[in-house]
């Protein structure tokens, strides 16, 4: 980073702290700081921060002496503040939002509850009937569109909120449509269906009493989560008896935490009173998927008090940047045309009643507001939204919100989520290295002919040895070091990647005459093709499904054992002594074994290569091939193994026993003891599974940087996990340095590592969701300007409100466009939160893609959008609110040179149709035509994305351009007008014919002149307009001469006057593009 960046922490008193704070949960909020700490530069010693941060709160702070309120303070301006309190209370009282509270919510009773609880329906909607109506009818156009939009949004809530659900009753089942559910409902939820409120778990027909649900649409996370039923329902003998017990649920009230969950559920018809606590793992979220058998649970949170809809942002109104800068030159144009009114009441001497001339040529001049422009926007809005969703390169590309395609070509920051997204979200076994030789996917099928190979010497080895008594149990460790063969290294390592998980084997129910479902006896049926596999992480799913491609089937699993099949069909049976799930901090799992047919006890280790290069023993290729897997973009895991005796194991359980019953310091010593086995561990192996990346997202990444936009990835994923991604997608170069945000928990710490991380050049971060929070707590400001400096940032483990914030947080300090792409319900509040939100349509669901101004079907069709209907967006409508302010102007320009010579008398140049004709029929489809143009063909915009990098200088539309287009309109207006006047001869009647006539051949030379690529709709528009003209002099007896304009002197006089007014704009341009061309035009010629 760039040593120059000085670093103060945030002062409490800074607008944009406050600002940035205030819409935040209140866990965000500061307390009160050290006054010392204020004051201490960044670049400091670690000396400084030994002390607790609990020390900060315990220094002395400043004192407020309260002032004496009495009459005095009263008369000297104290009722204004009192005045300004009450009027704050008032606001605030009128604003207060409902209260949100605990409930007590009884099985099946919904009219037991005491309060009203919101209606379990989704909304989307902007408007309301109050809201929408005042829009005015000078905005038709507008609200036309608007309600166009608002339409579609009504339909897709009501396709959601009509989704049908099976609600237990006394009498039974029935059907009932998702926004009629009701806190205290019993719903029933069957597999691969969305849950449609918050719930608890009450039911399963899984016989093991738990369920995995999907949670990518919450928290964007794939692996899936086992949730466990409400032990006193699961064990109720049918379903009705639900309604025969006595039970309530007590639930905290609503919280945005999705993770943390506290209630407690109580039966009361039984004597003593079953008491239970409730935890997260006996929730069902709201827009979560159930993954395994059917579910019932009891709703206690519906509508907009689910964690989802709490952890959304309200849809806002999104005005795009161009429309703000043209609303910019509107007052501009607004206070030339009061200024200009006053000059002629002035240049008058202000005589007579000058109020009411001022009146008068404010009305005159009123043409330089541009009244159409906002139609001719609109209309282009809804040109360009069309060719968006007719460009059959971007087949399924649909445009919700159309009012801010321009933002598409003006995006600095694109963050963009990372499962769904950048990656398929399908893991594919690639690589297994045994360290003297590597197999890959075209030599999988070696594998599978050397586990046949053993296997089949093992059956015969045991069939020869069945006359022996007891299987020996002499640990492997003992017996000499002989250089194993390749088919044992092999046999090894792939029973040791089929044991050493936490997948579960599901076989798909069958529904038996009653109705009841019920699962097939694992057991006695173990046929492929009902067959799927159900974990936390989807990378032990793809090492599972590869040993069965290699002929080792995981058949069936319980909490005890587990069952695995050899390629002759063999059944294997391994006892589960201990597991020891996998952690962050570890960055590895275990299991001990027993396999029943020998009594071997076995433990299996896999793990990350920083946490498991400690652990085995010595080798010299670990390192190197984990570089070179990485480098492929794989994901990799080194397993291993240690044989036990079972004097060692009795030994280990019981010290493992004795840690988890002590009461201080219990996971230390727990770890410890584990760490006791996790010493000169086997080597078996190294594997690299890819996680696959959507098509073309590393050319269609490198487009975008070449853009000039960055690129930031939010995840809710793990940190390496995200890491690799970031790696394998391009998104960091491979010279790229990576430097991995500390995690940090106070302000201490955050102050150290922002020093740190301050002395790093061009490098990507990666920092967590916890560490970023801290850092914006106290370091707001100065972390965002050295995030901002780096090529690319990987934000980990961020919720959806998180995602919002950052996408604010950018908004705020760097005052740039953000543009945000996801596909699930956990990417919702920052698509919404962004400038132009960008949805997928894919696995994880509609809702992004819905909740989105834009739906894409795969993620390579966004530089197409950008780089091509971008740009084609903002370009053209540049040009086009430019030419409208001309026409305008020309017009007003005329109308002051007429004033000026005619004794600024307020008398309209030009009245009746000559007026509505001019804004309309003669000049409309000439100017709404420049909505066809392009500057650069859209083949060159992708071969040459560095285009893109000037749209976002906005130098299209800008102050110096309107001052060109003001010079070109003063001056064609008075080259008109002057012109008119020197060449008329006798009646003034000529004047006006000779002048308008020009104008219009003005205005539809000047289109011509503003086109770069023509089209033949252009054209048609051109000569159109043209003919309508001369089709209509033949009525316009009212206001011109018919003889006169039939005359060769009529015809010479306006080609001259149009001649000099357009030719030298016309010459100025051509030397312009000779001498200093943009850079478009290099690229085309």
């Amino acid at each position: 980073m760039a040593d120059n960046i000085q670093l103060h922490p945030v002062r409490k008193s800074s607008k944009k702290h406050l600002y940035y704070n205030s819409g935040r949960h209140s866990r965000y909020q500061l307390e009160d700081e050290a006054s010392h700490l204020d004051e201490m530069p960044l670049m400091m010693s670690e000396e400084g921060f030994e002390n607790d941060e609990s020390d900060y709160q315990t220094l002395p702070r400043a004192r407020v002496n309260q002032r004496q309120r009495g009459l005095g303070w009263f008369l000297l301006g104290g009722w204004k503040i009192l005045c300004t309190s009450c009027c704050e209370w008032l606001a605030h009282t009128c604003r207060r939002k409902k209260e949100l509270k605990a409930r007590t919510v009884w099985l099946g009773c919904p009219e037991k509850c005491e309060e009203k609880y919101p209606r379990n329906a989704i909304k989307n909607q902007k408007y309301n009937i109050f809201t929408f109506v005042p829009g005015g009818f000078v905005l038709a156009v507008t609200m036309v569109r608007e309600a166009v939009d608002e339409v579609r949004r009504y339909r897709r809530d009501k396709e959601m909120n009509s989704q049908l659900y099976s609600k237990l009753t006394v009498r039974g089942k029935v059907q009932v449509k998702s926004s009629d559910i009701q806190v205290g409902d019993l719903i029933i939820v069957e597999k691969n269906q969305r849950i449609p409120a918050d719930m608890i778990f009450l039911r399963t027909s899984e016989k093991n009493g738990a369920c995995f649900i999907r949670t990518d649409q919450l928290d964007g996370e794939t692996d899936w989560k086992l949730k466990v039923a409400v032990a006193c329902t699961q064990r109720l003998p049918a379903l009705g008896d639900l309604f025969s017990i006595s039970a309530y649920v007590y639930a905290q009230k609503p919280l945005l935490d999705i993770h943390s969950f506290e209630g407690n559920f109580t039966r009361e018809d039984t004597d003593p009173v079953i008491h239970e606590s409730l935890s997260i793992e006996n929730t069902l979220w709201a827009s979560t998927v159930v993954a395994s058998g059917t579910v019932i649970g009891v709703v206690i949170y519906t509508g907009k008090e689910t964690r989802s809809v709490l952890n959304t942002s309200h849809a806002k109104n999104k005005v795009g940047l161009l429309d703000l800068e043209l609303n910019r030159l509107t007052k501009a144009l607004f206070l030339a045309q009061v200024v200009l009114s006053v000059v002629m009441v002035a240049l008058q001497g202000f005589v007579g009643p000058w109020f009411r001339n001022l009146f008068r040529f404010t009305v005159l001049f009123s043409y330089i507001i541009p009244i159409s422009l906002r139609v001719n926007l609109d209309m282009g809005k809804a040109a360009y939204g069309w060719m968006i969703t007719k460009d059959e390169n971007i087949p399924g590309t649909v445009v919700r919100t159309s009012t801010i395609p321009e933002e598409l070509g003006r995006l600095v920051y694109l963050l963009t989520d990372k499962t769904g997204t950048l990656t398929q979200n399908e893991m594919i076994f690639k690589r297994l290295h045994l360290g003297t030789v590597s197999y890959g996917t075209d030599t999988m099928d070696e594998i599978q002919s050397h586990i046949v190979q053993s296997y089949a010497q093992v059956s015969s080895q045991s069939n020869g040895s069945s006359n022996s008594s007891t299987p020996s149990r002499k640990p492997q460790t003992a017996a000499p070091k002989v250089r194993k063969s390749v088919i044992s290294r092999i046999h090894e390592a792939v029973k040791a990647i089929a044991l050493c998980h936490n997948v579960t084997p599901v076989y798909e129910s069958r529904t038996t005459v009653n109705g009841e479902t019920e699962y097939t006896e694992a057991d006695q049926d173990f046929s492929d093709d009902n067959r799927t596999y159900q974990a936390s992480s989807p990378d032990e799913v793809a090492l599972v499904r590869w040993t069965e491609s290699v002929g080792l089937t995981l058949v069936n699993r319980d909490l005890t054992s587990m069952q695995l099949k050899t390629p002759a069909g063999q059944i294997l049976t391994f006892h589960i002594l201990q597991i020891f799930p996998f952690t962050s901090e570890s960055k590895r799992m275990g299991i001990i074994v027993r396999e029943e047919a020998t009594g071997d006890i076995t433990f299996y280790m896999k793990g990350a290569d920083v946490a498991m290069t400690s652990i085995v023993q010595y080798n010299d290729w670990l390192e190197e091939e984990c570089g070179n897997m990485a480098r492929e973009g794989l994901r990799t895991l080194v397993v291993a193994k240690k044989s036990l005796s079972e004097e060692q194991y009795q030994d280990f359980e019981n010290r493992y026993n004795q840690a988890k019953l002590s009461i201080h310091d219990r996971a230390l010593k727990v770890a410890a003891v584990v760490e006791s086995l996790e010493r000169e561990m086997e080597l078996l192996c190294l594997t690299g599974v890819e996680d696959q990346l959507q098509a073309d997202v590393r050319p269609t990444l490198e487009l975008l940087r070449n853009a000039g936009i960055k690129i930031w990835m939010l995840t809710g994923d793990k940190l390496e996990t995200a890491t690799c991604i970031a790696k394998s997608s391009h998104l960091v170069s491979r010279n790229q340095n990576i430097h991995i945000f500390r995690p940090v928990s106070n302000r201490g710490e955050a102050h150290l590592e922002l020093n740190s991380f301050r002395r790093k050049h061009d490098c990507a971060l990666v920092i967590s969701g916890d560490s970023l929070e801290v850092c914006l707590r106290y370091y707001e400001h100065e972390f965002v300007e050295l995030a901002c400096q780096c090529p690319a940032v990987v934000c980990c483990r961020c919720s959806p409100t998180q995602k919002a914030q950052i996408v604010r947080l950018l908004q705020q300090h760097t005052a740039n466009r953000t543009c945000a792409i996801g596909d699930g319900g956990n990417d919702v509040s920052m698509i919404q939160a962004a400038d132009c939100g960008i949805g997928i349509e894919g696995k994880e669901g509609k809702q992004a893609s819905l909740a989105a101004d834009f739906s894409i079907t795969q993620f390579k069709h966004i530089g197409r959008l950008l780089m091509v209907h971008g740009r084609n967006s903002y370009k053209r409508s540049a040009a086009l609110g430019q030419f409208v302010m001309h026409r305008g102007l020309i017009i007003s320009t005329m109308q002051a040179v007429f004033s000026s010579i005619f004794y600024f008398a307020s008398v309209p140049l030009y009245q009746g149709f000559l007026m509505v004709g001019y804004a309309t029929i003669y000049t409309m489809f000439p100017v709404f035509s420049l909505v066809l143009d392009q500057d650069v063909k859209p083949e060159m915009a992708l071969l040459y994305p560095e285009l893109y990098k000037d749209l976002t200088k906005g130098r299209s539309l800008s102050f110096k351009t309107f001052f060109i287009w003001v010079l070109i309109s003063v001056y064609q207006g008075g080259i008109l007008m002057y012109g008119a006047l020197l060449l008329f001869e006798s009646e003034f009647v000529h004047v006006v014919a000779i002048s308008f006539t020009a104008l219009i051949l003005t205005e539809l030379l000047m289109v011509a002149l503003t086109i770069r690529t023509w089209h033949w709709l252009m054209v048609v528009a051109e000569f159109f307009s043209l003919g309508c003209y001369v089709a209509s002099l033949a009525f316009l007896n009212e206001y011109f001469d018919l003889a006169f304009i039939t005359t060769p002197a009529f015809l010479w006089k306006v080609s001259v006057i149009t001649v000099v007014s357009c030719l030298p704009l016309y010459i100025i341009k051509y030397l312009k593009r000779k001498f200093s061309p943009p850079s478009y035009s290099k690229l085309s010629t």
